[in-house]
């Protein structure tokens, strides 16, 4: 890394960004309605904070279950005396105030300079305690403590993991400057792990949330890093002749497939996380790029024109005969494996637009998922709930959700800046 890119670096990674704001644009159809209650004393975890900085534990498990589209969360008024978790429960209350469940906590100062939250979930229509959890934290972790507190109670109440407690990586391009930013999954507590005056592209987390890979032309080419999340070191991966992009990760860590014209034209390769034992496994006479990993590891999803349209093919992941997976439309980019492995979600060109699409690999079953003409980047949600993605709204690039279904919307803007290339975060381990 040369001065005086990391002295630009330092320079602009502690300064304060635009944070993404969300927007909910469609929710599911039968919402779960849940009240949370203010927890007694969590205002000591927020006093003398900025005005922007003094959410609450409470208010921000409410905004992570209104945010889910499957929740519909119920005002509550601060109520007097405070409720506690450890208080009697009155649910035929609760239930006349059209609440299905109810979360009640507290905070409590400990002897250290920390703090203990604790809180409970109560089903209200079966009277029933459905358990709780009690965490330790300092101020500085207070949201991340609610995005779990959120997690517990979505996957107590639907049956599948939470993915508030995640985080997402995105682009930023403001006037010259291009970002790399990581964020928490509601667009909180971004920080910039690279700012560059070169394009940035194509970020991937590693399986354990603690690298990120990507391309930076800070070098005046297109050169694969990667980057260590926590202390910033950045290593290079692939710099060889002519273009060197698309890298994604194999499930296990263990190497990266990425696309290398090295050879002429753009093919797939594999290669080790710091830059070793480099070998090729696409042989086509065509484009082969955009390689992604299956969840089990055997196989790898690519784009190419080896058939004279861009569409998406399936190969063993070291190497061999490959075979087209997507038949409907002349253009299908981008291929994202759902977490389960049962779906793919890609770029289709549909009557001119670019848009999101899902491919049921059993049933064959094609799916438009947005309305949006200028739609790229998919990226699921590790739950694969949701499917994070890069479009255009008024001439400049934000980013948006929808669900697997389709039916649950959301839009993420800043208030500068164009925003691109999202990557959704694994959950963390």
């Amino acid at each position: 890394m040369t001065r005086l890119f990391a002295a630009f670096l330092l320079c602009f990674a502690t300064a304060a960004a635009a944070q993404l704001s969300i927007e909910i644009t469609g929710a599911g159809a039968q919402r779960i309605p849940i009240a949370i209650a203010p927890f007694a004393g969590e205002g000591a975890l927020v006093a003398g904070n900025p005005p922007g900085q003094a959410a609450t534990i409470s208010s921000i498990v409410r905004a992570d279950l209104d945010r889910s589209g499957l929740f519909r969360t119920l005002e509550v008024p601060p109520p007097n005396p405070p409720l506690t978790e450890v208080a009697p429960v009155n649910y035929a209350e609760w239930k006349s105030r059209l609440a299905d469940a109810l979360v009640l906590g507290s905070v409590a100062a400990r002897a250290d300079g920390r703090f203990e939250v604790r809180f409970k979930l109560f089903d209200t229509v079966k009277g029933q305690d459905l358990s709780g959890v009690a965490y330790t934290l300092s101020r500085e972790q207070l949201r991340a403590t609610a995005h779990r507190i959120a997690d517990f109670v979505y996957e107590k109440l639907t049956g599948e993991k939470g993915v508030f407690d995640t985080r997402i990586a995105y682009v930023v391009k403001r006037g010259p400057k291009y970002e790399l930013q990581v964020a928490d999954a509601d667009g909180a507590g971004e920080q910039a792990m690279l700012v560059s005056f070169e394009p940035i592209i194509s970020p991937a987390w590693s399986p354990d949330g603690r690298k990120l890979a990507y391309v930076s032309f800070q070098q005046k080419k297109p050169i694969v890093y990667v980057q260590d999340i926590v202390s910033g070191k950045q290593s290079v991966v692939a710099n060889f002749k002519g273009s060197n992009s698309a890298p994604a990760w194999a499930p296990d860590g263990s190497r990266l497939a990425v696309t290398l014209s090295r050879d002429g034209g753009s093919q797939i390769y594999l290669v080790n996380p710091d830059g070793s034992n480099v070998r090729r496994i696409s042989q086509s006479s065509g484009i082969d790029t955009e390689p992604v990993f299956s969840p089990d590891g055997q196989s790898l999803y690519f784009t190419s024109d080896r058939g004279g349209s861009a569409q998406i093919y399936r190969m063993p992941a070291g190497g061999g005969e490959a075979q087209r997976v997507t038949f409907e439309g002349s253009y299908n980019v981008s291929p994202r494996i759902s977490p389960n492995g049962r779906v793919l979600a890609y770029i289709a060109r549909n009557s001119g637009k670019f848009q999101v699409a899902t491919l049921d690999l059993a049933t064959r079953q094609t799916t438009i998922l947005t309305d949006s003409d200028k739609d790229e980047s998919p990226s699921f949600a590790p739950n694969g709930r949701m499917i994070l993605l890069a479009t255009v709204n008024s001439g400049r690039g934000v980013l948006s959700a929808v669900s697997a279904d389709g039916r649950i919307k959301q839009r993420l803007s800043t208030s500068a800046g164009d925003v691109r290339e999202p990557s959704w975060g694994p959950f963390h381990r």
